[in-house]
């Protein structure tokens, strides 16, 4: 019976042995230790899964001193180098990069900006928002709804990205108003933190009298800044402009240059900030140029839920004849994101 119960304790040891071989952990600067699987770093806040909890854990990537996964990661650093591989730390002072080449690599901890578990499967490189706003006021039956929603997919190499914005609005004795707007973007990643961007967008709006605007552009672009708690980036190029109008006004078709920045700012609680602006100065419409401003706000809410503020901003100096120069919308919503 003796022999039978230490055989007993053995068999448990070995099975908790072997299961604490494949559970990731994170060891944080007070020593304090969590256990279980390490999801991704994003926007300065690493996210683990345990057995123990209903939802995962958000932790700042800050207070964390080591990282033990063998799991395989889509890295990227600071210096704008991406990678495959897992990360495990030997000392207190540098992450080591297993590599699937089989090379390794030792980095800072904080040089690590961006990780995500990289499986073959679709659903794991993908992430997906979707928020809505209704307002009513019953003195003139003013009403106004919108929907913003955005897609995201991350590769080793390359990004892509659409969003799609719709605001509408009616009032008695008014024409009733429409702003709606799309876009497709896609990121082709280079050493050193360029990348080749290409861009689709689309616009139709009331107060500029246009049916529809297609804007197709693609250039050369460089994150400035890439850190834990914000990235900045720059890009340049050239875009094909195609407009038709609502009036009897012919449609055009012109060239344009193309100069635009990004900031995103994420270290600030649970409140984010994304802003980008772009001019467009004609090419073969001298003195014609554009502005394509936006700027979003989001507060985490519990249960991947977000209040979201939104204004974007859309300017042309030489509009068609009975058009305004400038087209704004300022939108507040509850949204949900994967």
């Amino acid at each position: 019976m003796k022999k039978l119960f230490t055989l007993l304790i053995l068999l448990i040891g070995v099975y908790q042995t072997s299961i604490a071989d494949v559970r990731d952990s994170l060891v944080f600067k007070n020593q304090n230790v969590i256990v279980g699987e390490i999801k991704s770093l994003d926007k300065g806040v690493i996210t683990i899964e345990t057995d123990y909890s209903d939802s995962d854990f958000q932790i700042e990537w800050q207070e964390v001193e080591q990282v033990y996964s063998k799991q395989n990661y889509l890295i990227t650093l600071m210096s704008g180098e991406r990678h495959n591989g897992s990360l495990w730390t030997y000392d207190p002072t540098h992450v080591t990069l297993h590599l699937t080449s089989g090379d390794s690599m030792k980095v800072r901890i904080e040089d690590i900006v961006y990780f995500k578990t990289y499986e073959n499967d679709f659903w794991s490189r993908l992430s997906a928002s979707v928020d809505f706003s209704y307002s009513f006021t019953k003195a003139n039956n003013f009403t106004q709804a919108g929907i913003r929603s955005a897609l995201g997919y991350v590769a080793s190499s390359w990004s892509a990205s659409a969003g799609y914005n719709l605001i509408r609005s009616n009032q008695d004795e008014v024409e009733p108003t429409r702003r709606e707007d799309a876009n497709l973007n896609y990121k082709k990643f280079l050493p050193k933190d360029f990348y080749v961007p290409a861009n689709y967008g689309y616009l139709s709006n009331t107060e500029q009298l246009i049916d529809v605007r297609s804007t197709f552009s693609a250039g050369l672009g460089k994150y400035i800044v890439h850190t834990n708690d914000s990235y900045f980036g720059v890009e340049a190029g050239v875009s094909y402009l195609n407009e038709v109008y609502t009036t009897e006004d012919p449609k055009k078709n012109s060239m344009e240059a193309y100069f635009g920045a990004e900031l995103n700012l994420y270290d600030i609680g649970d409140l984010t900030l994304l802003t980008r602006g772009t001019v467009y100065p004609g090419i073969t419409e001298g003195g014609r140029w554009r502005v394509d401003y936006n700027i979003d706000t989001k507060y985490d809410l519990p249960l991947d839920l977000y209040v979201k503020v939104g204004f974007s901003l859309n300017f042309d100096n030489q509009p068609v004849e009975g058009a305004g120069k400038a087209d704004y919308v300022l939108q507040t919503g509850l949204g949900w994101e994967l």
